[in-house]
């Protein structure tokens, strides 16, 4: 009978173990597990942390460490169902990132870093997306948006309803 205070389900710790093979260590795995936690629960709860240090074989601290240095992961609360990074590099910035990211905030009506009531969008900025020749840009999940306008956004908001 499983565990009702486990947060990791047996397929979430099936998908861990499938790295055990293909890194030098355990502690290797740490931030794919990490990536398999918050790919299932928008976020990696502290309960999470102690669960994939067990299963790694490391201290909590040790997976908290690698946890609190990447800003992509959440721990308090979950991102929404859509995560949208508006990319504020040099190059975006240059070509209109910051208006676009006020507009983008001002009609999901919410802040960066915050996630719609419905829990369908949070808006991030990132600090680079790497994609400098379509500035300005927006990673919303795996979609590259390209050369965004305030238009751009307004038919991004359109499909998240």
């Amino acid at each position: 009978m499983p565990d009702p205070e486990r947060i990791l389900t047996d397929d979430m710790v099936a998908a861990i173990k499938a790295y055990f093979p293909r890194y030098p260590s355990r502690q290797a795995v740490t931030l794919p597990a990490l990536h398999i936690v918050n790919a299932e629960l928008r976020h990696v709860p502290l309960q999470a942390v102690v669960e994939v240090a067990e299963l790694l074989e490391l201290s909590p601290a040790q997976v908290q460490d690698t946890l609190t240095f990447y800003g992509f992961f959440k721990q308090e609360t979950a991102h929404g169902e859509i995560r949208a990074w508006v990319c504020r590099s040099v190059s975006c910035h240059l070509r209109g990132a910051d208006e676009v990211l006020d507009h983008f905030c001002d009609q999901a009506h919410i802040k960066p870093g915050e996630t719609t009531g419905d829990g369908k969008l949070t808006i991030e900025y990132a600090e680079c997306l790497g994609a400098c020749e379509h500035a300005p840009c927006i990673l919303a999940n795996e979609t590259l948006h390209k050369c965004v306008s305030k238009e751009d956004v307004d038919s991004l908001l359109q499909s998240i309803k």
